[in-house]
């Protein structure tokens, strides 16, 4: 007997800032994937967030045009 799995298809969502970088925590908070700073610096800390596909625990960290942010299920684009 085969079992097919299907693997659902991330939801994308593209952010545009105007300067050079955006902090991670603010940028989640900038896109409602977190309801407060103390959610972000938890979810980040708990190893729950990645960055550009490598999982990131610095709540500080610098995000420019190009990267990405991965939580829960949906990936954030900086644009």
């Amino acid at each position: 007997m085969k079992i097919k799995v299907r693997i659902a298809e991330k939801k994308t969502v593209s952010k545009e800032i105007n300067s050079d970088y955006i902090r991670l925590d603010d940028f989640l908070k900038l896109n409602d994937a977190v309801q407060s700073g103390g959610h972000a610096k938890i979810v980040i800390q708990g190893g729950e967030v990645k960055v550009n596909g490598e999982t990131c625990l610095s709540r500080g960290k610098k995000l420019r045009k190009g990267d990405s942010a991965e939580y829960n299920g949906t990936v954030y684009k900086v644009i």
